[in-house]
């Protein structure tokens, strides 16, 4: 089956979404809030806080509410790339000190931004690296041809902008890195030669920033998601841009020629009446992505737990039940689960640790496939992914790498009830902790009755279910107890008052 891929970007002054539909189906959802921008890619003049020896890193502030964090490993790469001893971390960087420093990883929960004095800024088909000789080619171009052939064209261009500088400015090109994107497959001459003077271009504005900005400055922001979207996710097989907003499609535009990205006649400006993630039904197609259960057509489901060490994801059959015999139910069930995992981890940006529990398969050839079916899925994700082999508990360990927060992170926040965890108390445990709590006021203090404040549910069990142990109690203790509904109390919650 051909695969046809839209990109639809959605508009608003205090947010920008991005979706990438496949045949019809939502499969990456990217958003950027006004108010809370993304900061990866951004480069800062910062100042180190604090050196910790033992753990081999360093605390920046580079102005954000919570100082950011950088490992020795992301000093050493850029002080002195041919040492491969790590060197004391005391000895690179004092407290005081002003730092350049990159954003690698956002703030993401209590954890404040990972750094890098790797400094890189990207165009549409290179990443440039001022302080590294070095070219590489991105791993997602695997045919060695097209590798060999964009290796030896990026040479040829460096040097013949080497060389076309030389009677005049200093080229930094000479002596600079770089790396050929996965957008770079099938470019020509003409295009690296456009990115590298843009690049050279830009770098040399930033060096002018970082020598004449003081400390805590930013001297580089990455571009808006709609025009990084054109840049990034804007793939040869993409057969439309739809933006629903006259002015970003006008800056789309103006960007997508001015970098030689050739999306003039797939880009489109959408003013239809009906909102333009309505096309796909891709709000509602989020509001599952942000759900436990992911339900297989096949009639199995997928259970999705996120916790703050690794996410799990759990296969189950539920009521799908095969033709010939279990073995067989059981491989189709992973089978579809595998293409759909694939299609989940993008959708929902999950990244870090992440535990598969296919179901148990005794034939070693079906999971051979089920692994195949996860890496070939896996393959057309723009997050660097690893994958192990079954394990003797029958768990798949996969890890994807994090960048930014996941899709639930950035739309969601832990549940005020339940602190989190997804699960509430029973109004049967907290009617007997209610009684509890009674005894131990009891004996503390002397009151003629007792006043029991709760939710609507809670007081209800009392005076029905458990009002023989109400009964009891009030004889026990000789004290009568009443009871008052709080509508605005959570099933959890409760107070006892003494009158």
């Amino acid at each position: 089956m051909t695969m046809s891929e839209e990109i639809l970007i959605n508009v608003t002054p205090v947010e920008t979404r991005v979706a990438v539909v496949e045949n019809g189906m939502l499969q990456e959802v990217y958003i950027e809030r006004s108010s809370k921008r993304g900061i990866v890619g951004n480069i800062y003049k910062g100042k180190v806080v604090r050196v910790l020896p033992g753990m081999e890193a360093a605390f920046v502030d580079i102005g954000l509410e919570k100082a950011a964090f950088i490992h020795v490993s992301d000093v050493i790469s850029s002080a002195d790339p041919s040492n491969t001893s790590t060197p004391d971390i005391a000895l690179l960087l004092r407290e005081g000190q002003s730092l350049v420093v990159q954003v690698i990883k956002d703030p993401i929960g209590t954890k404040g931004a990972r750094l890098t004095t790797q400094l890189s800024v990207a165009s549409r088909y290179l990443v440039y690296m001022p302080a590294m000789k070095h070219v590489g080619i991105s791993q997602r171009i695997e045919d060695e041809g097209e590798r060999e052939r964009l290796r030896s064209l990026l040479q040829s261009c460096s040097s013949i902008r080497a060389s076309d500088d030389s009677a005049g400015e200093d080229s930094s090109s000479e002596a600079a890195g770089f790396i050929v994107r996965t957008a770079a497959e099938g470019a020509g001459e003409e295009e690296f030669k456009a990115d590298i003077r843009f690049l050279e271009r830009l770098w040399n504005k930033l060096e002018q920033r970082i020598h004449e900005y003081s400390n805590l400055s930013v001297i580089y922001q990455d571009l808006p998601l709609h025009i990084r979207a054109i840049r990034d996710l804007v793939k040869p097989h993409s057969e439309k841009i739809r933006i629903d907003s006259r002015e970003s499609f006008t800056a789309v535009k103006e960007f997508a020629e001015g970098f030689l990205i050739d999306v003039s006649e797939r880009l489109e400006y959408y003013p239809g009446e009906r909102p333009i993630f309505d096309l796909y039904n891709i709000d509602d197609e989020i509001q599952k992505a942000l759900g436990r259960k992911v339900q297989l057509k096949s009639g199995g489901y997928l259970i999705v737990d996120q916790t703050e060490a690794m996410t799990t994801i759990d296969v189950n059959t539920g009521a799908f039940v095969g033709h010939r015999n279990l073995e067989e139910t059981i491989f189709k069930t992973n089978l579809e689960a595998a293409r759909t995992i694939g299609r989940q981890l993008r959708l929902r940006n999950l990244g870090g640790i992440i535990i598969l529990d296919f179901i148990d398969m005794e034939d070693q050839e079906h999971q051979r496939q089920v692994l195949r079916m996860l890496e070939k899925m896996l393959e057309k994700d723009h997050a660097r992914t690893t994958i192990s082999c079954v394990s003797e508990l029958g768990l798949v360990e996969m890890t994807r790498k994090r960048t930014t927060e996941s899709l639930g992170q950035t739309l969601c926040e832990p549940c005020s009830v339940c602190e989190g965890t997804g699960y509430l108390k029973t109004a049967e445990t907290v009617c007997y902790e209610i009684m509890r709590e009674i005894l131990r006021v009891n004996r503390a203090y002397d009151a003629s009755v007792y006043l029991v404040m709760a939710s609507q549910s809670v007081i209800d069990r009392l005076l029905d279910e458990e009002s023989d142990n109400v009964a009891d109690l009030e004889t026990f203790i000789a004290k009568q107890i009443k009871f008052q509904v709080e509508v605005m109390y959570n099933q959890g919650q409760y107070d006892v008052v003494l009158i």
